[in-house]
């Protein structure tokens, strides 16, 4: 199916690794225009540099949560590219802490990654969404939004709040046709994960681990995600094809979710 985005610019945050990165190179794969960034922007340019239609990236240093940042790599790749017609909204890991030993900046330092940063980047991006025929915006969450996980408290929270903060910008730009969508995660098999298995220290190979982690935390599948597999979610909410699809929450879980 052709999705309908060649030509087309959108923005993704946290593009050097993981779901970010994936979801550059399938953008880029579908004929697209990328505008991205990470605050390792070396990394970020290594990355997207050895992927097939590199020239048509917009790589830069950016954090998130800093507005004018945001400001100025939004108004630099739409100088580069001449507008803008979706965002992914992708930054930010996971904090493994449980409550008892979260402290007051963690909770200030997971609500400023995961939704004032949202707020960053849209707000930035508006008014070049507004001038677009097919806009979107797709933030990528977790189904700790709606199932909390004790060991990921502070991201749990903070989760939760963008899944109502999305529900909320669906509402408000519907009428002017831009459609603001959720991809929420389980467990995916990125750099967070591998460097955790490297620090546990067993024995297993990872394709064990992997899979009594699975069995714990009850993923129906049995494996964790992979990175492409979310990627192909994201970007078929970005397209036009996915034209009366706005305001939905799709789970990419592996059946882990356990609500209705």
């Amino acid at each position: 199916m052709d999705l309908n985005i060649g030509g087309r610019t959108y923005l993704v945050t946290g593009g050097s690794s993981g779901v970010g990165a994936a979801t550059v190179a399938l953008l880029l794969e579908e004929g697209a225009n990328v505008v991205t960034c990470a605050r390792d922007v070396e990394r970020l340019r290594a990355v997207v540099g050895a992927l097939p239609g590199a020239e048509r990236v917009y790589a830069a240093a950016c954090d998130v949560r800093d507005t004018a940042a945001v400001d100025a790599l939004v108004e630099a790749g739409a100088e580069r590219f001449g507008g803008l017609d979706g965002v992914v909204n992708n930054a930010g890991k996971s904090r493994m802490v449980p409550r008892a030993r979260a402290g007051l900046d963690d909770w200030r330092d997971e609500l400023d990654l995961k939704f004032a940063s949202v707020l960053n980047t849209v707000e930035a991006a508006l008014p070049l969404l507004r001038r677009s025929p097919v806009p979107a915006i797709v933030n990528i969450n977790a189904v700790l939004a709606r199932q909390p996980e004790p060991r990921l408290v502070t991201t749990g929270a903070a989760r939760a709040g963008l899944l109502n903060l999305t529900k909320s910008m669906s509402i408000e730009f519907a009428p002017e046709g831009i459609r603001v969508n959720t991809v929420a995660l389980g467990l995916v098999d990125t750099g967070q994960w591998r460097r955790r298995y490297e620090e546990s220290g067993g024995t297993a190979t990872f394709a064990e681990w992997e899979a009594e982690i699975a069995a714990d935390r009850g993923i129906g599948l049995g494996r964790f995600g992979h990175a492409e597999e979310v990627a192909a979610m994201i970007v078929t909410l970005l397209s036009p094809r996915s034209s009366y699809v706005t305001g939905a929450v799709l789970d990419v879980c592996g059946g882990v979710a356990r609500y209705m």
